[in-house]
């Protein structure tokens, strides 16, 4: 856990990927609150601002989630904590892939990471077109 509470939970994202720009999309369009999450590069500034650089360097390099009380998640957590947070029947499918054992959910993600940029492509911006009304929730 990190030291300081934060305001908004963050998700930080592969800038580079094709498949965690999709996964930022789809949390955007299941998030009814508007509000679940802040969402910024983990290339950026605002990760680099919010957690220590010895803590970055074992950080993976797709999907990461700050949560308000400065817990970092990794991996197959971080998904579940993504749906869990988006409710409905998102939350019903963390439930369901819960019970799945840590290790197994983590191998499965780490295979999808391993094939993410040959699947799903890579850009080379770090700051995808994203609509007006939307923008407020997105740090560098």
């Amino acid at each position: 856990m990190l030291p300081v509470a934060q305001k908004s939970e963050y998700v930080f994202y592969d800038g580079h990927c094709g498949l965690c720009h999709r996964a930022v999309k789809f949390i955007l369009k299941h998030d009814r609150s508007g509000t679940a999450f802040r969402f910024a590069p983990l290339q950026g500034e605002t990760i680099q601002s919010l957690v220590p650089a010895d803590r970055l360097a074992s950080l993976p390099d797709s999907f990461v989630v700050l949560t308000r009380d400065g817990t970092l998640l990794m991996r197959s957590n971080a998904s579940l904590y993504i749906l869990r947070s988006l409710g409905h029947g998102w939350k019903t499918l963390a439930k369901v892939l819960g019970v799945v054992p840590r290790g197994l959910r983590d191998l499965a993600y780490d295979f999808v990471a391993r094939i993410r940029y040959r699947v799903f492509g890579s850009r080379g911006d770090l700051c995808p077109i994203v609509p007006p009304d939307l923008r407020a929730r997105f740090d560098p």
